[in-house]
């Protein structure tokens, strides 16, 4: 498979170009960025758009032909992503229609935050809206190979081309394990939802963590199979790719679209 990512410095006069341009937002409508000096844990308000971030993601689904995005934590990359899904709907549809993708061109999204999950929609256009589908789920604390860690009680029922990590929040979670909880401010984020589901992923998948240093770190000592993998510490942006041979003939030329 030939996939390269490369860091990226661009200036932020281009992103705004580049997201008006492909209608991401609105013309006129001014857009602010989140102020990264802010901690995270104090301010309640919804975080602004991390246009660098946001910009690359819409890359990837774009240059890699994503057709199903399964998103833990909504928010704006929900929008960007069901963006790019829509420019790739009309590039592609009658390419893929042998390729047996049973949600094509849908981002199914799932969060823990009720408010979250309505200011969210409201930032979505009526196209957006069409292929985009978001659940709220409980999260709990869990243990996976005898790690505490967080599992959301219910995600949406897809096997996608791309994971996008953004969520849960790990201060609204049920119960604890040995008394610990990731809901205190000293723990971190620590998901293991894409641990659960690694076997059932095809080769080709992508997997992109924003931030959640500690999760990245977490999951790649407890994946199993073979990924490659890109790490921009700067932006604390990880991804990764099942770099893996195909599981059969169809598989192969799902393969083939996405890369060629």
């Amino acid at each position: 498979m030939k996939f390269k990512i490369t860091d990226i410095t661009i200036k932020k006069q281009y992103l705004n170009q580049y997201f008006l341009k492909n209608k991401v937002f609105k013309k006129g409508k001014e857009i602010k960025e989140r102020n990264k000096k802010k901690n995270p844990y104090f301010d309640t308000k919804p975080f602004g758009p991390e246009l660098l971030d946001l910009y690359r993601l819409h890359q990837i689904i774009l240059k890699y032909k994503r057709t199903t995005i399964l998103e833990f934590g909504v928010g704006w990359s929900t929008k960007v992503m069901a963006n790019a899904l829509l420019i790739n709907e009309k590039k592609y549809s009658k390419q893929i229609k042998d390729l047996r993708f049973n949600n094509p061109f849908q981002i199914h999204s799932v969060d823990n935050f009720k408010k979250y999950i309505s200011l969210t929609k409201k930032k979505l256009s009526v196209s957006e809206r069409k292929n985009t589908f978001i659940k709220f789920s409980k999260v709990k604390m869990c243990k996976f190979n005898g790690r505490i860690a967080t599992e959301y009680e219910q995600i949406p029922r897809v096997n996608p081309d791309l994971i996008y990590l953004d969520g849960p929040s790990q201060f609204k979670v049920k119960g604890a394990i040995n008394n610990i909880s990731t809901s205190h401010y000293d723990f971190m984020p620590m998901s293991c939802d894409i641990l659960k589901i690694e076997h059932f992923l095809k080769p080709g998948t992508i997997i992109v963590i924003d931030g959640r240093s500690s999760n990245y770190r977490f999951l790649m000592n407890n994946l199993h199979r073979k990924w490659k993998k890109f790490e921009d510490f700067k932006n604390e942006q990880y991804i990764l790719i099942l770099d893996e041979p195909p599981l059969g003939k169809l598989n192969a030329q799902q393969i083939k679209f996405y890369f060629n």
